[in-house]
């Protein structure tokens, strides 16, 4: 039996980052690192843009990456199979068995799918499901996205040469970032042919190196890391319509049925058809609860993500969160003594600050992984009396692309909040849209779409919580340095 003092299962972003965060701190620490796949998300580039805000490339890279950086690291490609946590004891498929001191799962979460067999219907999570989604489009000449979340937001601008019929649960689109009039400011940039990516911008990147990508591994139903910022930077998205994209967008609507080129013409008769052609045939159809059928090439299923805990739950009674990820504490502990767990798998259990909310992101996977190792390592030393809860969870702060624009998320920027608070606005079309949320004369939260560069000024704002009502609408005036008055 191998024994070692740390174990992290999951070569995402949340597991690298965990290990590097003990090896770094502990150079002596004996690490394993589990992974499914043969490859391993590398975080590199790092860019601190500020106290919250951070920047950083994920490259695909092999075992070798990784264990040459750190001498006392382990990577073994294994698929485990369960866990005894009475004895301490990882069983993997295909037979190891392997005893931890700390425990920490990492096993991100997988793609929420309308339907887990039919063929044309496809999640985007990983490097693999990528692929396979720009093998089908290849063919395509119409497709149907459906969800409103960053998955689903990336890939209608990202296409081209297909049409797309974007179904959204929602009264506008991309409500998990941005308000009604964001969504307006982003319309006409939907239907812009996509712009030619800048040699010389700075961009996070997603990059996969071909030779690297063509041994993922295939086993079962195994969801490799997540997709890391920009992951369709470089990649051909190009369908085979000779048609620049066009997008046509349904609101307020849910999938009621996918139906079969057979299912379809038995209700023809009986069912109002919307469709680009009286006389393509399709190879699937959707039917949306609004009574609309479209047919399509395939569906794309970006409704969302649930966390990789049923493997675990098998042998293990864990606690789980509203959301059903693995509960975790201030420290990262689950309910089950020494064992750890952070990323997209777990559900934050403590007291949240008032502008730090979870969000399955790739940056708050890498906080919480560099979090994660610092508190195992207390816990292994019996100093976890002396933790203190990281301060990136005092503030949700997050930076990424959409549409080709620089989009800054900050604080409680949701638009349930924007209803409930004061708000400033200042859009220029085409250019930017700034929103910031006033709670009792204090900001609450902030979009920034464009260059604004006035991210730091107010991530200080709200950490300060310094009363800015006596500032009024002059807060967003473009002839004011706002941050010299905040030195």
């Amino acid at each position: 039996m191998q024994k070692y003092q740390f174990v992290v299962i999951g070569g995402g972003i949340a597991g690298v980052t965990c290990v590097e965060s003990i090896a770094t701190f502990h150079p002596e620490a004996q690490i394993l690192l589990l992974t499914g796949t043969p490859l391993i998300k590398a975080i590199t580039n790092y860019v601190k843009v500020s106290k919250f805000l951070e920047e950083f490339d994920i490259e695909e890279r092999p075992f070798s990456y990784l264990a040459e950086q750190y001498p006392n690291l382990t990577i073994q490609n294994k698929v485990v199979a369960r866990l005894d946590t009475d004895r301490q004891v990882i069983f993997c498929m295909d037979n190891t068995q392997i005893q931890y001191d700390q425990l920490c799962i990492c096993t991100g979460a997988r793609p929420k799918l309308l339907s887990e067999t039919n063929p044309y219907v496809l999640g985007i999570r990983d490097t693999e499901t990528v692929e396979s989604f720009q093998k089908k489009l290849s063919t395509a000449k119409q497709i149907v996205i459906i969800g409103n979340g960053g998955i689903a937001t990336e890939l209608v601008y990202e296409v081209e040469h297909c049409s797309v019929i974007w179904a959204v649960k929602d009264p506008h689109i991309s409500t998990t970032f941005f308000d009604e009039a964001a969504a307006r400011f982003f319309l006409e940039r939907i239907q812009l042919a996509k712009e030619k990516q800048k040699l010389n911008e700075k961009r996070q990147k997603y990059e996969t190196t071909d030779r690297l990508a063509s041994t993922q591994s295939s086993t079962g139903n195994l969801c490799g890391g997540a997709l890391g910022p920009d992951w369709a930077a470089e990649r051909s998205m190009k369908g085979a319509s000779p048609q620049p994209r066009q997008v046509h967008i349904e609101y307020e609507v849910e999938v009621k049925s996918i139906l079969t080129s057979e299912e379809y013409q038995q209700r023809k008769s009986s069912t109002s058809i919307v469709q680009s052609s009286n006389e393509i045939q399709w190879p699937v159809y959707v039917e949306l609860t609004n009574g609309k059928i479209f047919g399509c090439d395939f569906v794309v299923s970006a409704i969302g993500v649930a966390p990789n805990v049923e493997l675990f739950l098998k042998s293990t009674n864990f606690t789980l969160g509203a959301d059903g990820g693995l509960l975790v504490d201030a420290h990262m502990r689950t309910s089950v003594k020494n064992v750890f767990a952070c990323g997209d798998v777990c559900t934050a259990g403590w007291e949240l600050a008032e502008h730090w909310f979870q969000m399955r992101l790739w940056s708050q996977a890498r906080q919480m992984g560099h979090y994660a190792g610092k508190c195992m390592l207390a816990y292994a030393n019996n100093e976890q009396d002396s933790l203190t809860m990281d301060f990136c969870f005092e503030l949700f702060a997050h930076t990424t692309k959409f549409f080709n624009m620089k989009v800054v998320l900050l604080g409680k920027y949701h638009e349930n909040d924007m209803k409930k608070y004061e708000n400033l606005i200042r859009m220029t079309p085409g250019e930017e849209y700034i929103r910031v949320t006033l709670k009792d004369g204090r900001v609450h939260g902030c979009v920034f779409i464009g260059d604004t560069e006035l991210e730091e000024t107010f991530e200080n704002l709200i950490l300060n919580q310094i009363d800015v009502s006596a500032f009024g609408e002059t807060l967003l005036d473009p002839n004011i340095d706002i941050a010299d008055y905040f030195d």
